[in-house]
């Protein structure tokens, strides 16, 4: 049996259920026993279509659920078998990734709901990851599940609030659980393939620079290693080399947002073969054009994001060797301010001006 097909195929058929009328939970117990039923029945008798039958199975599972249910038999005739709707299977899968990220949720809830429906990640696993008693787990998810129901999104989204989810879940893992960092990676690849839209794949390739590092980031005894004083052969060249592509065809539309400039900015370092070689004015003038465009944040949600300072000064500096020259068809940023951070490094004995949180981000030091 292939778990990875099956785990696949999971979303797409929850979101399908979700889109038929069935409430969320409802159609999370239905999926649930139509897999059951394939793990069962498929060694023996594979389906020609595997996701046709996992919905098929899974919603006569819901429709039988519904009619044995007395507190519901007014309802019989809303959950007849509709015809197919118009939108496409990506679609359902799609949509699956707004409700999870609906504004009614918190955050942590958001995060919990989106590795249970999307990611298929069992609950214990989801628990382990957060460092939560199970029980703690379930009732987060529970919770989450009773907010969303009978939520209907017949419009799509908010791309920036499913963005954000996904960036909480690297986040989380990436300080600790890297399975949890690579998941994040999983489902934002997925949210690519359905999502044209640049800052998906800035954040997807903010994603894969900062996670070929996850090998050199911690010392033997757990300890986090910063960026100036990690081994660079241990970082991983391919995902790298992604990750660099994926931001130059972001940047290539000229739609600068937060997730491609902390991208680009992550592409400077690994560029670099030490950190003294780091392009810090090309790295500066990039956090400065983003503040200024159309699609920053305002100045006060700007500042939890770190800003782009040398340490000291290398080979090249301040002469900048320009990322962006050997990446061509990008747009060349430009500082708005000639006394900005660009034109400043931080000295040995002065008091940085930032909280303490910006300097150890894991973004900017590690």
């Amino acid at each position: 049996m292939d778990e990875a097909l099956l785990r696949g195929l999971t979303p797409g058929v929850l979101g399908i259920l979700v889109r038929r009328g069935a409430d969320f939970a409802a159609a999370e117990d239905a999926v649930q026993d139509a897999l059951v039923e394939a793990v069962r029945v498929w060694p023996a008798d594979p389906p020609r279509d595997p996701k046709g039958w996992l919905v098929t199975v899974a919603w006569r599972r819901f429709l039988d659920a519904a009619r044995a249910d007395t507190a519901r038999r007014r309802r019989e005739e809303l959950v007849e078998e509709p015809p197919p709707g118009p939108a496409p299977a990506a679609d359902d899968t799609l949509r699956l990734y707004f409700l999870c990220a609906h504004p009614s949720l918190t955050p942590s809830s958001a995060v919990a709901l989106t590795l249970r429906a999307v990611g298929g990640l069992t609950t214990r696993q989801i628990a382990r990851a957060y460092l939560v008693p199970e029980a703690t787990m379930a009732q987060r998810i529970s919770r989450a599940k009773r907010t969303v129901a009978g939520v209907r999104l017949d419009r799509p989204g908010d791309v920036a609030t499913v963005l954000r989810v996904l960036y909480l879940v690297f986040n989380e893992g990436y300080s600790g659980d890297v399975d949890l960092a690579a998941e994040a990676i999983r489902l934002t690849r997925q949210l690519a393939a359905r999502v044209d839209h640049p800052e998906v794949a800035g954040l997807l390739a903010l994603m894969l620079l900062h996670h070929a590092r996850r090998a050199a980031r911690t010392a033997p005894d757990g300890s986090l290693v910063p960026l100036t004083e990690q081994d660079r052969g241990r970082w991983d060249t391919a995902a790298i080399t992604e990750g660099v592509a994926v931001l130059r065809t972001a940047l290539a539309r000229d739609r600068l947002g937060e997730f491609q400039a902390q991208a680009a900015i992550a592409a400077l370092h690994a560029d670099a073969r030490t950190a003294g070689e780091t392009d810090w004015v090309q790295s500066s003038s990039g956090t400065t054009s983003w503040r200024g465009s159309p699609t920053a944040p305002s100045s006060g949600s700007t500042a939890r994001w770190p800003s782009a300072r040398p340490t000291g000064r290398g080979p090249g500096w301040p002469r900048s060797r320009s990322w962006t020259r050997r990446c061509p068809g990008t747009p060349r940023w430009r500082p708005t301010s000639t006394s900005g951070p660009a034109t400043r490094r931080r000295r040995p004995g002065c008091t940085p001006r930032r909280p303490a949180r910006h300097r150890t981000s894991p973004n900017a030091t590690t």
